[in-house]
């Protein structure tokens, strides 16, 4: 708390003590949250085990930087040991400021490891110019940090990517891709090698800007390529913020219908085998409630309809 209340005295000078001590009570709150979410995330998903050794991919970016502040505060506080190893790839654009992460980690006396890649150079040569280079630029990357995480040995990659990336993702995935698929807080790699994490999935990203400009971290641009955001996915950003300002609790339920999934009430022929569905007498909890209210529906007309659904069956 008194580390806070010098944080909060030093970034606003002007501030009287008692101003200084209600903003280190909120930033104490802030960071108290963070460790319970991504305390929560950890633990539900199994992410991380007793001698792991997690590789941090560090961009440069608020995410990744409030993700290895978290993970740092949390493994002096868990029942188990593993160790941290933060890992940023230099992929040579113009501009990189390529002295910015290792000296900040240096002084944070945190083990890493730069990887110098020039798959920039490679973007630009098969990307169009004036179109987006994300996606081939993720895809390479990747692959680099698989090889890493071998070479480190690595047990699990931990990415920065928080809630707001996985809805954004489900909704990409769901109005361009014609799938309900998003971003899982813990799969297994695509070479099939290793486990990728992601212990910010409970994380809003109000939160962790909020909580980079608390801490100054110094952060480093990711346009320094020229590449335009993925407008796809500002679109949906901007859906999920309108929705969130004009019903409060909205994005809220949808984030917690991701972990609600009821395959009998879907169409996936693959996760449920609706061709050899036959009655076999057992009642079910999740059964037909087709002709059930909505669940939007208040609750005296939800009562009403109950009670004329029981008049009908007697």
């Amino acid at each position: 708390m008194n580390q806070l209340l010098e944080t909060a005295t030093d970034s606003a000078p002007g501030m009287t003590a008692k101003q200084a001590e209600k903003s280190a009570y909120e930033n104490n709150k802030l960071h108290k949250r963070l460790c319970r979410l991504v305390g929560q995330a950890i633990g539900d998903f199994n992410m991380i085990e007793e001698g792991d050794r997690v590789m941090v991919c560090l961009s440069g970016g608020k995410d990744s930087y409030a993700l290895l502040d978290i993970l740092l505060t949390l493994r002096q506080r868990a029942p188990i040991n593993f160790d941290i190893i933060a890992v940023n790839l230099d992929q040579k654009q113009p501009n990189f400021p390529a002295h910015v992460l290792p000296d900040y980690l240096t002084k944070l006396g945190v083990a890493f490891h730069i990887e110098n890649q020039d798959t920039y150079s490679i973007v630009k040569r098969i990307i169009p110019e004036g179109k987006t280079t994300c996606s081939l630029c993720s895809r390479l990357r990747r692959g680099i940090l698989y090889r890493v995480a071998d070479e480190l040995g690595a047990t699990k990659i931990a990415l920065g990517h928080h809630r707001d990336d996985i809805m954004e993702t489900f909704f990409l995935n769901m109005f361009f891709g014609s799938k309900l698929k998003s971003m899982p807080p813990k799969l297994q790699s695509d070479d099939g090698k290793h486990i990728v994490i992601r212990p910010l999935a409970f994380v809003q990203e109000a939160d962790t800007e909020r909580y980079a400009a608390l801490k100054e971290f110094p952060i480093i641009p990711c346009d320094l390529c020229g590449s335009q955001e993925n407008l796809q996915r500002k679109q949906i950003k901007a859906m999920l913020r309108d929705w969130e300002k004009k019903f409060p609790g909205r994005v809220d339920n949808i984030f917690s219908s991701l972990s609600t999934v009821v395959p009998t009430h879907l169409m996936d022929r693959t996760l449920f085998d609706f061709r050899s569905l036959k009655p076999n007498g057992a009642p079910l909890a999740e059964g037909d409630i087709a002709f059930d209210e909505e669940p939007c529906a208040n609750n005296t007309a939800g009562n009403n309809s109950t009670e004329q659904i029981i008049t009908l069956q007697n």
